[in-house]
């Protein structure tokens, strides 16, 4: 089955001619089921390269999937035309106040890693996200800041500031091939990781209902199942694009900031070289087995959501 965009979001061409089955809200409603909605609460400022991102990996399962995109309420984009906002996402604030229901949710990541989760402008109404997902929302997938939020939200658990960013192309080691969530997983790959901040595994460990799915000696834990709140936290990249860590490495250079070369990303480590594409597969078995997850428990009736 393919996931349903509307016909005028650049995902929808993108998707299209790279083989992604995506249809229109036409040839949806002839279709006599009931698709899983999922939304994306999208707070990159980079929302179209985001939402194509995201929309690739949950629209290759077999299950026809509704997304829904929605932004912070307040929260005005500077990186994205306001009327691509206008035509495609709802603030949370009308979501909320509509009582509709989700299958589930994503909240992405977010480029303000070094303030703390408090002072970000946004906070107060996130934390409202944060409450909203126990009552209306059947599983959350919080992305790398989005991750570490909720799991500061919900266990207090601290994040770490890195001495120098964490950049490039990770191993990391399957800590529990029988989770639902890592069926078809390897016992080693690799994940692209870009970040300034961490959570450590002994703190993981000591709250009660976290547990570490995937990690790395290197950059540390990476996806944390939360089942006391219906959620995973991952806080590495499995939805980048192939050529995404060298926009963010070509990018810094052009600005002059300090950067270091991604690691084990590049052929050879040499940046005049094309990247290769080692994480795509795991990025659809996660996504899919999360998808999949969310169609066998999910109520058929959304009433029932979060009850």
């Amino acid at each position: 089955m393919p996931i349903k965009l509307p016909e005028s979001l650049p995902a929808y061409d993108i998707l299209t001619r790279e083989g992604v089955m995506v249809m229109g809200e036409g040839r949806a409603a002839r279709q006599d089921i009931r698709p899983l909605r999922i939304g994306l609460l999208n707070l990159m400022p980079k929302k179209i390269q985001t939402e194509t991102q995201f929309a690739r990996l949950i629209g290759a399962t077999p299950l026809q999937i509704d997304l829904q995109l929605i932004r912070m309420t307040e929260h005005q984009s500077k990186h994205t035309a306001p009327e691509h906002m206008e035509a495609f996402y709802r603030p949370f604030a009308e979501v909320e106040a509509s009582g509709e229901r989700l299958d589930g949710l994503i909240i992405t990541g977010a480029p303000i890693e070094h303030l703390p989760f408090e002072e970000v402008t946004y906070w107060d109404e996130l934390t409202r996200v944060f409450a909203w997902t126990q009552t209306h929302v059947h599983s959350t997938f919080g992305v790398c800041w989005g991750g570490m939020a909720m799991a500061w939200h919900f266990h207090r658990l601290p994040k770490h500031i890195l001495g120098h960013k964490a950049f490039g192309c990770f191993r990391h080691r399957n800590l529990t091939p029988a989770s639902p969530y890592l069926r078809g997983f390897s016992d080693d790959f690799v994940i692209p990781v870009s970040r300034w901040t961490e959570v450590r595994e002994a703190e993981v460990a000591a709250r009660p209902g976290l547990a570490t799915l995937l990690g790395s000696e290197e950059v540390g834990p990476c996806l944390i199942e939360d089942t006391c709140h219906r959620a995973l936290y991952i806080f590495n990249h499995f939805e980048y694009d192939s050529d995404t860590l060298k926009q963010e490495y070509d990018r810094d250079v052009a600005n002059g900031t300090p950067i270091n070369v991604p690691q084990n990303y590049y052929p050879d480590d040499d940046p005049a070289q094309p990247p290769m594409n080692r994480w795509r597969s795991h990025a659809h078995l996660l996504y899919g087995n999360w998808i999949n997850e969310i169609y066998q428990t999910t109520p058929y009736d959304m009433a029932e959501i979060g009850g």
